[in-house]
């Protein structure tokens, strides 16, 4: 019995065909003959014949060699000072020094800021990045250090299937980097790091520890702060009601039937019944041919009695 068509192999069908190789028909190359009238001069014809055979070229123009600068020139060049902003780049970023202390106080740690990475040089870059926001916010920063290095390794199966027996490693190593700022205001050291997430460098993750000190005096200091805030923004604007986003006809709503409802007004208590149709503003009667069922019913309950 033959092999059906669809069993059989694609190579036993190829074999079959014959392919033979597509001729290319090679066109003669014309050229265009240029006609001229009687009418035309024999210095008119000479120019049309000379156009039509003469070939393109593009012409360079000769190059020329540097020409040395002036010794004057040259002077004032090297006298002329980049901008700071381009001369700090080249340059190690600045530390602020601490503030001095008194003889009963010492140094506190309001921040430590760890960055890490996988990338060597995208580490570098951001932290010397850091260490300049801290000093134009002054800032004392000191840094950064090298951490301890994070290695990682895994052993997983090569495939699922014929190389399921082999195994193959992986490895990942994470660099760190550890940045503090000592003696500073915890408003500015926000704003610092706020700085820092908006312009964080890709490939780099941070990490920062924030303290805050305060005295033993917590109320007298809380009030002196309400004093000052007082003082800023004047006492009717502080003492005023705070206007929301949609307060402003909050008494004309408290009377509506769904505004109520809708805020629990006809929620039930406990152990009472829920009021039917509470979100509506006219209860609902159900009326079967003209006649109200709940008066029926008491009509009905009358003649009985």
């Amino acid at each position: 019995m033959a092999t059906p068509s669809y069993a059989r192999s694609l190579t036993s069908a190829v074999k079959r065909l014959k392919v033979r190789a597509s001729k290319m028909e090679a066109r003669p190359h014309t050229h265009q003959n240029i006609q001229l009238s009687s009418s035309s001069t024999p210095a008119a014809a000479a120019a049309a014949a000379a156009a039509a055979t003469q070939t393109r070229q593009i012409q360079h123009s000769p190059s020329r060699p540097a020409q040395p600068l002036s010794p004057n020139l040259e002077r004032e060049l090297s006298q002329i000072r980049l901008p700071k902003a381009v001369q700090a780049t080249y340059l190690a970023p600045l530390y602020r020094s601490p503030p001095p202390l008194k003889s009963h106080e010492s140094r506190d740690t309001v921040c430590q800021l760890q960055l890490r990475s996988y990338n060597v040089r995208n580490l570098e870059v951001f932290a010397d990045f850091a260490l300049r926001a801290a000093y134009f916010l002054n800032l004392s920063a000191i840094g950064p250090f090298a951490l301890p290095r994070k290695t990682e390794r895994w052993t997983v199966p090569r495939s699922n299937f014929v190389h399921k027996k082999s195994q193959e490693n992986f490895e990942r190593i994470t660099m760190r980097r550890e940045i503090k700022i000592r003696d500073g205001d915890a408003e500015v050291v926000s704003v610092w790091l706020a700085f820092l997430r908006k312009h964080q460098y890709y490939g780099v993750g941070m990490k920062a520890n924030v303290w805050e000190y305060g005295g033993l005096e917590a109320p007298k200091e809380m009030d002196e702060e309400a004093k000052r805030v007082v003082d800023l923004l004047g006492k009717e604007k502080v003492t005023a009601p705070v206007q929301g986003v949609g307060q402003g006809r909050l008494a004309e709503k408290m009377i509506q039937e769904p505004f109520k409802a809708a805020w629990g007004a006809y929620a039930p208590s406990v152990g009472a019944e829920s009021v039917p149709s509470g979100n509506e503003r006219v209860q609902k009667v159900k009326v079967d041919g003209g006649v109200v069922q709940d008066g029926k019913k008491e009509g009905r309950r009358r003649a009985k009695a």
